[in-house]
């Protein structure tokens, strides 16, 4: 299978384990069977807001779901049956360092699956731990090897955390290093792992705010013959100004193919269904708009001249 991906992609992402059994519903493991069921039926919810916005006109073609096993099996074998572009999370959630959720039988469990995309989320800094780097590496390239062998599409989620010395650059400014040291250090990161043997097919990146980062970030995704790897920004949980912000400036860049925002499309709908303060019709319609309106800015922007460049 060839390397790359550049069929639109408008993913909605609810994968998240740890941090929505906790923040969401302030379950402590071990769930009980019903809190585990109250999860599981969220995540259906997502799906059905999910399949709401397809009826109402989002391209199904381009439309796909990032769900997790341990909660979103059944969603996610439905989402297959359906033919919908799907990715299943592979690594463990809550885990600073990237390790597989499901150790040495990862390949069993993508394989129970067979998503369009195997999907990790790794925090790499090219210029944090050494050590820790390069245990990640190795077991990435368990991943990256696996993928190409089996002709499994890979979809690699970047996040770059600043370490202390570079926090201390920008006098401990989160906005700074996001505009100031960010942009160059991720294009570091891809850069080392592809030299490390690290080959997605889509990198899943962080958002930017200034076009000629976007293209200088595709200019390292695509480099020595990677010319059909793409790129698809993730919302962060930020608030929509800041996403529609991201996306529009995005979606202008070639090698920019779509999203992938989660938190900002699904938490407030599934946080107010839960205070029972809307229905559960409700909740599926506020989820379908608001993935909707991810799509159409996307849309709208890819089919305009470049905007002037933001700065935040």
């Amino acid at each position: 299978m060839k390397l790359g991906y550049d069929i639109p992609l408008y993913l909605l992402p609810f994968d998240h384990r740890q941090s929505y059994v906790s923040g969401m519903f302030g379950f402590t493991p071990p769930l009980t069977p019903e809190q585990r069921d109250a999860i599981i039926d969220s995540k259906r919810l997502i799906y059905e807001g999910f399949g709401e916005a397809i009826d109402n006109g989002v391209p199904a073609s381009r439309a796909g779901i990032l769900v997790d096993e341990e909660f979103g099996a059944a969603v996610l074998r439905d989402a297959v049956r359906d033919g919908y572009v799907t990715a299943v999370s592979v690594e463990k959630s809550g885990s600073a360092e990237f390790e597989f959720e499901y150790g040495t039988e990862f390949e069993r469990h993508i394989e129970a699956f067979l998503p369009t995309f195997a999907k990790v989320l790794v925090r790499y800094n090219p210029e944090g731990n050494v050590a820790l780097n390069g245990r990640q590496v190795a077991r990435l390239r368990q991943l990256t090897d696996y993928c190409r062998k089996s002709a499994q599409r890979f979809m690699f989620e970047l996040l770059v955390p600043a370490t202390a010395g570079q926090m201390a650059q920008v006098q401990a400014d989160k906005g700074a290093y996001d505009l100031r040291l960010r942009p160059a250090l991720m294009r570091d990161a891809i850069r080392a792992l592809q030299d490390a043997g690290i080959e997605p097919d889509v990198w899943k990146i962080e958002g930017l705010g200034q076009r000629e980062h976007y293209e200088q970030l595709v200019d390292v995704v695509r480099r020595d013959g990677r010319g059909n790897v793409s790129c698809i920004v993730l919302g962060r949980g930020a608030d929509e100004q800041k996403v529609a912000n991201w996306l529009g400036i995005a979606a202008s860049v070639p090698g920019l193919i779509g999203f992938a925002v989660g938190r900002t499309t699904f938490w407030d709908a599934i946080a107010e269904f839960g205070a029972k303060t809307i229905s559960r019709q409700q909740a599926i319609s506020r989820i379908a708009g608001q993935y909707a309106e991810w799509v159409g800015i996307f849309e709208r922007a890819r089919a305009e001249p470049a905007a002037p460049e933001a700065t935040s």
